[in-house]
């Protein structure tokens, strides 16, 4: 795995104590749409954590966004699954 994607993985399981992080680069699926940039990611991100189950929808990604504010300068498109 991508030393980026390690990298928002520990930070995932570190900060919400997460059970479980699965992180799916899509990004070759995006290719030849008008603003794609191949240095940015598309990632889906599936999250086990009970802290987050716990919050509601916007808040728990809220709160996943402000951990990972310094990688988004990376990140073209996140979608997050909580469980």
């Amino acid at each position: 795995m991508n030393t980026f994607l390690l990298l928002i993985k520990k930070k995932l399981i570190d900060a919400f104590e997460a059970s479980k992080v699965e992180i799916i680069d899509n990004t070759s699926k995006h290719k030849g749409h008008k603003f794609f940039q191949e240095e940015k990611f598309h990632l889906k991100i599936i999250i086990e954590s009970k802290y987050l189950k716990s919050l509601n929808r916007i808040d728990a990604h809220r709160k996943v966004k402000q951990i990972l504010k310094e990688e988004f300068n990376k990140i073209h498109a996140l979608e997050l699954k909580i469980n």
